[in-house]
């Protein structure tokens, strides 16, 4: 199972994905929205300067656990930008 959080915020998206390439084509969506707009749109005071760093979780149901978070995207008034490797040019 995989899920995305803002780690600036320590924020869950909502929805849970069954692969990583689904979790993969919600960052898309989320990309394609503005930042300062919902769910995009920072839940700070400071939300103007602010922004958000979406990371991919991947858990392991059989352990219960954790599996090292995949970097995914920030958004932010300066656009977007790919934090996975392979996004960087989708």
């Amino acid at each position: 199972m995989f899920l995305i959080e803002d780690e600036l915020h320590s924020e869950r998206q909502d929805g849970e994905f069954a692969t990583l390439e689904a979790a993969i084509t919600e960052l898309r969506r989320l990309a394609a929205i503005p930042w300062n707009e919902p769910p995009n749109v920072a839940p700070c005071q400071s939300w103007q300067t602010c922004g958000r760093k979406y990371e991919v979780i991947e858990y392991d149901a059989s352990a219960k656990q954790e599996v090292p978070r995949i970097p995914g995207l920030h958004l932010s008034s300066k656009g977007v930008e790919w934090l996975l490797p392979s996004m960087e040019e989708a």
